[in-house]
């Protein structure tokens, strides 16, 4: 039995590759369109509540919100049944989730999300039917319909010694181009012949780049509300042609500024760094402590007519080794570059890279934004 306090779960290697790539000076410039947004051009979500039919068995146990649903449904046609003569073994109650984008027009196609809501155990090879998705101010926008895919499969319940296998996850699934749009959302993207452009990394900096790479092309067109908006007013070419000049303004390109932050994905052991991230000088130690404690079994064995009994004796050995720390001084330029050839020179591993990452925070030398999901 072997119980170890410090061990590895990344390799030096990738450490370095992925600090050293996330490191790179990043001064390439990139197109307005992908770095903005066109106010009034956004996405809105959609939400219903429907019934997935058709689940052989697998549908929810009987809940009284799904068998009122389906008391509901069927007087629709005309049928009037009690909720409590129902069975809701092959329906599950679901929640139909979906975003609309701008400019979609009735008859438009959507994909739809399928997620039970109920104690169904799968809705695979389900139907959904006939559901309203409805927007934010309680309007129907679209309608869903159709075979829901789980991308996956669940079975082997109640098989021998009631094993089951599963992939993927069998309560959630998808309808490809499931939903019909029946309403567009109206949407005004020039206001008196001014578009605003909302970033999407706020950023003072890179709000009065795209601001001057706008002017170099259209002289005073284009100014700066915030950290997130710029107003851009058309040029008396464009004026009448609003859709040619927001594709041409899409295609001027700037350099973004990148804020020092580094992000810490602490389940995974990924770990991600801006070129912007800076160090004050500082000298960094580690070592490590590992207790290995094992156990053996040995047997007594008596001797021939003694009159004793076999038995068995357990014996615990206990090692403690203690790596030795050592300095490592990070001395000019005080880059994230020098940090991670410090750290691979003292061995570290991902994860303790991360909490010498938090140490070096609290102790003020990180001089970036740290954060730890």
């Amino acid at each position: 039995m072997m119980f170890t306090l410090s061990k590895k779960i990344a390799s030096r290697g990738l450490l370095a590759a992925v600090l050293a790539l996330a490191s790179l000076p990043a001064f390439a410039a990139s197109r307005l369109k992908d770095l903005t947004l066109v106010e009034g051009g956004r996405d809105n979500q959609l939400v219903g509540y429907g019934l997935v039919v058709g689940l052989a068995g697998e549908g929810d146990s009987n809940a009284i919100a799904t068998l009122r649903s389906v008391a509901n449904l069927l007087q629709r046609y005309g049928l009037t049944v009690n909720a409590a003569d129902l069975k809701a073994k092959n329906t599950a109650a679901v929640m139909i989730t979906t975003e609309i984008g701008p400019f979609m027009k009735p008859g438009s196609r959507l994909d739809v999300n399928v997620a039970s809501m109920g104690d169904a155990k799968t809705l695979q090879g389900g139907v959904l039917l006939q559901t309203p998705l409805i927007g934010a101010d309680g309007r129907v926008y679209a309608v869903a319909q159709g075979p829901v895919a789980i991308g996956g499969f669940s079975g082997g319940a109640g098989g021998a010694g009631g094993s089951t296998v599963q992939k993927n996850h069998p309560t959630v699934g998808q309808i490809s181009n499931g939903a019909i749009v029946e309403r567009e959302i109206p949407a005004l993207f020039v206001r008196d012949n001014t578009v605003r452009l909302l970033l999407h990394n706020p950023d003072f900096t890179s709000a009065a780049r795209m601001a001057d790479a706008i002017n170099t092309k259209w002289e005073a067109s284009a100014m700066p509300i915030d950290s997130a908006t710029i107003s851009v007013v058309l040029p008396p070419a464009f004026r009448g042609r609003d859709v040619a000049f927001i594709a041409e303004l899409g295609q001027i390109e700037a350099s973004p500024d990148t804020l020092a932050r580094i992000v810490v994905n602490e389940r995974t052991g990924t770990i991600v760094a801006t070129s912007t991230v800076r160090l004050s000088q500082v000298a960094i130690s580690h070592g490590s402590l590992t207790i290995s404690v094992s156990s053996n079994v040995g047997i007594s064995q008596p001797n021939a007519f003694s009159g004793g009994q076999t038995s068995a004796a357990q014996s615990t050995k206990t090692d403690i080794n203690e790596a030795k720390g050592g300095f490592q001084i990070i001395n000019e330029p005080p880059t994230i570059e020098r940090l991670a050839a410090a750290l691979n020179a003292l061995g570290v591993s991902t994860r303790e890279m991360m909490a010498i990452l938090q140490t070096l925070k609290r102790s003020g030398a990180l001089q970036a934004e740290l954060v730890i999901n």
